[in-house]
């Protein structure tokens, strides 16, 4: 029988982005990020004006935060340690929604905190994607972890039986997205990886069971 596999996102849930992204637009391109509700369309303003960024210029931010910055992300605290211990037990895959010239980019900065996991970048919903992995792989159990709800509405549309776990290690957005634990599509809603690796060895343990 093929081992569990975890199939985690990145940003949010090991490393963090809004923060850094913020930071750098501040400094370097004049817009203030403030996320005051759900919509991530207008919580960037340019410093000037006041006046929400247009959709192509937000794309062009993080476009080029990802390309130049990436170097500015951190680990989200016990998020490299968790998956440390997961991998005694299951295989981990990323599975990341960047566009797919910047996988071996992404694949190269997590290697540089000690994470040399399989890389799949994704664009739009996730659900596709992780039912060509799980096709793959075969696994005896998969999990999935994402910060986004959508993001687990798409798996279990894909994939009914799948375990899925909504993780948002980032403060400034945790409060305000969409929870997909309350919406039915995720198993579990932790934001802390102190809680969360012991739910993740439990969902483990019952395959062995």
């Amino acid at each position: 029988m093929n081992r569990p596999l975890i199939i985690s996102d990145c940003d949010e849930v090991l490393l963090y982005m809004v923060a850094p992204f913020r930071d750098w637009l501040a400094e370097m391109q004049g817009v203030e990020f403030c996320m005051e509700g759900n919509d991530f369309a207008q919580a960037l303003r340019w410093q000037k004006t006041g006046e929400v960024l247009a959709p192509d210029d937000i794309w062009r931010m993080l476009g080029l935060f990802f390309d130049t910055e990436m170097h500015r992300q951190s680990p989200i605290p016990g998020a490299l340690e968790g998956i440390g211990a997961l991998s005694d037990h299951a295989d981990i895959v990323i599975l990341t929604n960047l566009v797919d010239k910047r996988q071996q980019m992404r694949t190269a900065q997590l290697a540089d905190h000690g994470l040399d996991s399989r890389v799949f970048t994704n664009q739009g919903p996730k659900g596709p994607a992780l039912k060509a992995i799980l096709e793959e792989y075969q696994p005896s159990r998969a999990i999935f972890i994402d910060d986004l709800a959508q993001h687990h509405r798409s798996a279990r549309e894909t994939l009914p039986d799948i375990t899925t776990l909504h993780l948002c290690g980032e403060p400034l957005l945790a409060p305000h997205i969409d929870c997909a634990h309350t919406s039915g599509h995720a198993d579990a809603r932790i934001d802390d990886w102190a809680a969360a690796l012991p739910w993740l060895k439990a969902q483990l343990e019952k395959e062995i069971a």
